[in-house]
């Protein structure tokens, strides 16, 4: 079964230095039907103005992945990490039992644009953690690469749930697939360009949630770069 969310559908909010677009419920926006997938609760897309961003706030038992797009995103939280977040970087900061940090365009002259991703985890009152890591191109070219997953394999950051994260970049006709393991399912996100997701086309901002599938099988409509989680 697969369901289609398009990204006119999402949520939507225009604060002037921030334009936000929410697959599930967030903040203001609330949609009893779109409340998460499984343990993925929260993906926003966010492009926030030059030299501006998220002050400083508190969060709780949460895992959050930061996914630039472009630009670039200053990262400094109360465990003492100070960061920028590029294009190809993954950013995981697991916020357990509390912490707090702020987000902002590392740019005085260019939009910084990112996907911000929350998966609830495995249980609550965890340490808080940080990690950053950096995936080339090259590596997601035509194949879905793993970047996040719980147990941290294949040189991924480390996320405290069941679940594993792929992305890849896809050109014109390339084709790729992943399994799923019974009683799994999966939710694509299409960053930038155009894919097909078991023949159904999907632009940029759309996702798609497949549970009783035994496969992902994902082909390039126009060169594109897609977000995959298998989940629980």
């Amino acid at each position: 079964m697969i369901t289609l969310r398009h990204a006119a559908e999402r949520g939507h909010a225009d604060y002037g230095w921030l334009d936000t677009h929410h697959t599930f419920s967030f903040a203001d926006y609330h949609d009893a039907a779109h409340m998460g997938f499984r343990a993925l609760r929260v993906l926003n897309e966010d492009r926030v103005q030059p030299g501006r961003g998220f002050d400083t706030h508190g969060h709780r038992d949460m895992e959050i992945l930061t996914w630039v797009l472009e630009g670039a995103l200053q990262h400094r939280d109360s465990m003492g990490n100070g960061s920028i977040i590029r294009p190809g970087d993954v950013q995981r900061m697991s916020a357990g039992t509390g912490v707090h940090h702020s987000e902002f365009n590392a740019s005085q002259h260019e939009l910084v644009h990112l996907l911000q991703i929350w998966i609830l985890p495995e249980r609550k009152g965890l340490p808080p953690g940080y990690e950053q890591k950096a995936f080339s191109a090259s590596d997601k070219r035509g194949r879905l690469l793993l970047v996040a997953s719980r147990d941290g394999r294949d040189g991924s950051v480390t996320v405290h749930q069941d679940v594993s994260v792929y992305a890849c970049v896809l050109e014109r006709g390339e084709r790729t697939r992943q399994l799923l393991a019974s009683g799994r399912h999966a939710w694509v996100q299409v960053a930038r360009g155009e894919v097909s997701v078991h023949g159904r086309r999907l632009a940029a901002g759309d996702g798609a949630a497949l549970s009783e599938e035994a496969v992902v099988e994902l082909e390039g409509v126009q060169e594109a770069e897609v977000l995959c989680f298998d989940l629980a």
